[in-house]
Formats: structure tokens, C-alpha cells, sequence
């Protein structure tokens, strides 16, 4: 029988206990549910019966958005649900939009139907492990977690909980980056946090821009993109400017837009790229100075003064043009108009 003397930290913690408890006794005598709502009812249900002896309400129609899902005075329950034989489950967004600033304690309740039925509980804290970062980052918590997500970052989870969207977002981005497998880029940098990076709903061919688009795109691809003046034996050299303009741009483009007779002017012959980088000087200018900065942070791994971005960009081609065949020197070629004011 549940005797809980004082409802603090240790004894929400012990009526909890009892709460999965009675619920995984009903599961396995064939109480078992197939929907969420229904499951996340009678967590209700039985936590409000616990909790009669402290005349604590339990409300029954909360926000539809309200986290965590269940508030108790200074603790909160969220509610997870599965019919597969699995304790992890995506969870809330990071930013928690609709937090309950009452809530100093938060839990987890998974009900787990698939396999043998259980039910347990966890500290939120300790049981969320990874963010899904595909479009809104949102937490994925496991009950049986080894090591939570925040230890990852560095910082608690109260901690996390007082930084500002774009505080949160830059654990969030070092995290992502830390995963990505090479030519992996993030589909996402800056914008709406709640919506995720921006993109245009219908992608453009890169050969249907007029000329100043055109020029335009090339300008920005070739500055975050320094290794496409690098060896023609190289086949990925490629991908991160053509990634570029397609997650970030929503533009379909080719190797062509930086390497064919088309991007390097009417003359004939020499090194396409070479010139195809002189037609685009004026562009590369400008981006250097309106691009921001997460975009270099996420091309460069650094973020670089705008007025010092064509500096960097020169001795990181002059190394990647090493390679090229003929080699030679970008430094010595563009922006030479330009230097006095670099």
C-alpha cells in the first residue's frame, strides 16, 4: 500500500511508482491500450486518485500544446505511448513554447504495450537522449537511456530550459553537426524556430534564372565553397555548392552551373572554373557581406568577419588549387581591383 508522508521530490517519486505499477498490473490482466489519448486518460485517471489524500486537482482538458501534459502544482508528467516493444519515443519541441513555468519537476510516464506490457517512469532530464533536427528539432526520450542528451551538451536540463531560442539552437546545431556523415549538410541553419528553415515550396532549375540570378547564386555557392578550384580529379568537390543552393536556395543545379563553358564566358578554352570564378567576382563581394553568419560557421566550421571573409576564402583556394592541374594561385588572380579594400 502507497504511504507517502510528504508530497516532496522523493515522494512524487515514490507515488509514481505506484502509479506504473497499478497500470502495468492492468495491462498485463488484459486492460491494454491501442491509442494514446486513451492511455494518457487513465494516467489521469489513477494519478488523481493517488493524489486525493493532497486535494490536488487534475485537470482533464488541458492545452492540446501544454508541456508537460499533465501539471501537478510544482511537478509535471509527461505521457508516452507505444504499441511496439520499445521505450523511446519523439517527444516535445526544444523550445517548449507552452511550458508550464509553474513546473519545477518533470517526468515521463511511458506506457509500453508492444512485447511483454509495462509501464515506468523517468526523470524528463535523464531520459531525454537525442534531438531530431529534420524540420522542428524535437526531443526523443528512452526510458532506459544511458547517458542523456543534455551530459552531451555540456549543461543541464534547467539550464537549457532558461537559455533563449537561439541559445537553445546553437547546442541543437553542434550537436546535428557533430552526426553528420561526409556530404551530409543541415537542412536548416537560421529563421523561424518554430517552423525551421524557410524553404521555397517549388524548386527552381538553376538554368531557368535570368543572368543576374544566375551570377548571383554562383557568387554565393563559390564563396562557402573554396574547394571548387581544387583538382578535377575530385568528383565531390561539387556537392557542397550544389547542396547549398538546393536546401538552402531551393535551387536544382549541376556541376555544370560552376565548371561549363556557359559559366566561364564566351571565350574558348583555359581552365572553366578559373574563369567562371573571374565572371563572379562582383557577386562573391556582396555575399561575403550579406550572408549570414551561421552559413559560415556551417561551410567554414568558424564564423569570419564580413570584412575579412575574401581574405580567408583566398588562402583556403590557394591551398585547395594546389591540386589543380595546372596548379595555380587564386590569390593571384581575383580580386585584384578589389585588394586594397579587402
Amino acid at each position: 500500500m502507497l504511504r507517502v508522508s510528504n508530497l516532496d521530490k522523493p515522494g512524487f517519486e515514490q507515488l509514481l511508482g505506484e502509479l506504473c505499477k497499478r497500470l502495468t498490473d492492468e495491462c498485463r490482466l488484459g486492460r491494454t491500450h491501442d491509442q494514446s489519448k486513451a492511455f494518457e486518460n487513465r494516467v489521469r485517471e489513477v494519478i488523481g486518485d493517488l493524489l486525493v489524500p493532497w486535494k490536488i486537482p487534475v485537470d482533464y482538458t488541458p492545452h492540446p500544446y501544454g508541456f508537460p501534459e499533465i501539471v501537478l502544482g510544482k511537478f509535471g508528467v509527461e505521457v508516452k505511448f507505444t504499441t511496439e516493444d520499445s521505450w523511446r519515443s519523439v517527444a516535445n519541441s526544444v523550445f517548449e513554447s507552452f511550458r508550464s513555468h509553474q513546473v519545477r519537476h518533470i517526468y515521463v510516464v511511458f506506457g509500453k504495450m508492444g512485447g511483454s506490457p509495462e509501464v515506468r517512469w523517468g526523470r524528463y532530464e535523464e531520459c531525454v537522449m537525442h534531438v531530431r533536427t529534420s524540420h522542428v528539432p524535437r526531443f526523443e526520450v528512452d526510458i532506459e537511456a544511458k547517458e542523456s542528451l543534455f551530459k552531451k551538451f555540456g549543461i543541464t536540463y534547467d539550464e537549457f530550459s532558461n537559455l533563449s531560442e537561439e541559445g537553445r539552437m546553437e547546442h541543437v546545431r553542434k550537436y546535428a553537426r557533430s552526426r553528420l556523415k561526409p556530404g551530409e549538410r543541415l537542412w536548416w541553419l537560421d529563421g523561424n524556430p518554430d517552423e525551421g528553415h524557410s524553404l521555397p515550396l517549388q524548386v527552381k532549375l538553376f538554368a531557368k534564372l535570368n543572368s543576374e540570378e544566375k551570377l548571383k547564386m554562383r557568387g554565393e555557392a563559390s564563396l562557402l565553397c573554396p574547394q571548387i578550384v581544387g583538382s578535377s580529379r575530385n568528383r565531390t568537390k561539387y556537392i557542397d555548392p550544389i547542396m547549398y543552393l538546393l536546401t538552402y536556395r531551393g535551387i536544382l543545379a549541376t556541376r555544370d552551373a560552376f565548371s561549363a563553358g556557359s559559366a566561364a564566358g564566351p571565350e574558348r578554352g583555359g581552365d572553366h572554373v578559373k574563369r567562371a570564378l573571374v565572371n563572379v567576382q562582383r557577386q562573391m563581394i556582396q555575399a561575403a557581406h550579406y550572408l549570414e553568419p551561421a552559413l559560415f560557421i556551417e561551410y567554414w566550421g568558424s564564423n569570419v568577419l564580413p570584412e575579412r571573409r575574401l581574405k580567408e576564402w583566398l588562402k583556403m583556394a590557394d591551398v585547395y588549387a594546389k591540386m589543380a592541374n595546372p596548379p595555380w594561385k587564386p590569390s593571384e588572380v581575383l580580386f585584384l581591383e578589389d585588394r586594397d579594400r579587402l
